[in-house]
């Protein structure tokens, strides 16, 4: 079991075609909390996703309520990206039956998510900066999920012969 990634309300089509691309490389399922700013059957989700689309595992849930019943009956652990916490998702310690919120790219989490989740992590950024681009920011945080949970499944350079 790996961690999941969970899109709360996406916005962009681009990002979440990419974040979907990303899991399937990686491995990683991708919840994507509705409404959503563009239809799932968008031509730039499909464009940034590529043909890994048909390799990724999406679930759809239909509104917040629906996922946080999923996550209960999953028994996950709700952890939230978000600029308004100090803790550094660097000094945590992943479990594999984590789920990884990531907010709206244009408003984050409204407060009564924020409050739902179980922790809250940030990446850490210049002072004045207001975030990273949500895809950038899933591939950092997912990278450091696998690399504490999964380094078997890290590929390895191939050495010169």
């Amino acid at each position: 079991m790996l961690p999941r990634i969970a899109l709360f309300q996406p916005d962009i089509p681009g990002n979440t075609g990419t974040i979907l691309r990303l899991g399937a490389c990686l491995g990683m399922a991708v919840d994507v909390i509705e409404p959503t700013g563009f239809r799932l059957d968008d031509k730039s989700l499909h464009r940034a996703g590529l043909d890994y689309r048909e390799q990724a595992v999406m679930k759809r849930h239909i509104d917040w309520d629906s996922f946080e019943n999923w996550r209960a009956l999953e028994n996950r652990r709700l952890v939230l990206l978000t600029t308004k916490s100090t803790q550094r998702y660097t000094d945590f310690v992943f479990q594999p039956s984590d789920c990884l919120l990531f907010g709206r790219e244009t408003a984050g989490v409204p407060r009564d998510v924020h409050d739902r989740s179980d922790v809250q992590l940030t990446i850490p950024m210049v002072d004045g900066m207001r975030s990273l681009n949500l895809a950038v920011s899933v591939a950092m945080v997912a990278g450091e999920a696998l690399r504490q949970l999964a380094p078997q499944q890290q590929t390895s350079v191939p050495k010169d012969i």
